[in-house]
């Protein structure tokens, strides 16, 4: 069985006066089932970790370097991200391949270093309005889950967000139909490439205007493993009825 997962990106926001929202995240999910991960700015992953030891939230960041030191000033290595307490880290997030011009060949050598390092890779894949418009939904997240992903994915090792650009932020949310339609056609490709063992092994995500209201439906969609959530991760309040959404999906 695939461990349920609700992960919060908290983006570009949050100084050390979040760490109390954390708090009370971490003492609301203190029966929590899922596997809970909050993704901070980089400037808090040690002080966010130390807030949850001994609890059930776990600390992720939002994006490495491909390479593991070097002379890459204002970045990150995911070797850097796990001495200060991640265990995961978001990668290809929509906002990253947009506002950086992330190529898939980027993301999947950075997925490979986050592994090395012993991070879990959220992998992020989803398309544009424009691409849903067209008809190209299916074969643009094909194509960024093959670029994407590294040959020695596994279950244990990387997590798959399907984020439709569109939903994002805006308050727009696909139709079930719409989400299952991706869900099940990223099952039927990660088990053409790894085989039915590894690929069902491997958790999906549902990422875009998730919160309280929509989780239970979302979270009833076949191959729906969980959601990667950004504004509602801000708050303990609107997070955890998410959390406890996706609890009694299991």
């Amino acid at each position: 069985m695939r461990r349920k997962l609700a992960a919060g990106n908290w983006k570009m926001n949050g100084t050390a006066s979040a760490l109390t929202e954390l708090g009370n995240l971490a003492y609301s999910c203190k029966s929590a089932k899922a596997e809970v991960l909050i993704c901070p700015p980089a400037t808090l992953l040690y002080r966010a970790a130390n807030v949850c030891v001994d609890s059930k939230v776990n600390i992720g960041a939002q994006d490495c370097h491909s390479a593991t030191y070097g002379a890459h000033t204002g970045d990150l290595s995911a070797e850097m991200l796990h001495d200060a307490g991640a265990t995961a880290v978001i990668l290809g997030h929509s906002e990253r391949r947009a506002d950086h011009g992330e190529s898939d060949e980027t993301v999947r050598a950075k997925a490979k270093t986050a592994i090395a390092a012993g991070l879990t890779a959220i992998i992020c894949v989803g398309e544009t309005l424009e691409d849903r418009e067209a008809g190209k939904t299916l074969d643009v997240v094909r194509a960024q889950l093959a670029g994407s992903l590294p040959d020695d994915t596994s279950g244990t090792t990387v997590v798959v967000a399907y984020e439709p650009v569109w939903a994002i932020g805006t308050g727009k949310v696909p139709t079930v139909e719409q989400i299952a339609e991706v869900h099940n056609d990223l099952r039927a490709s990660l088990v053409k490439r790894f085989g039915g063992e590894t690929a069902n092994a491997i958790r999906l995500l549902y990422g875009g205007s998730v919160k309280a209201s929509n989780a239970k439906e979302i979270f009833a969609v076949a191959h729906v493993d969980g959601a990667l959530v950004g504004g509602a991760s801000l708050k303990a309040a609107d997070f955890a009825p998410i959390v406890a959404a996706l609890d009694a999906s299991a």
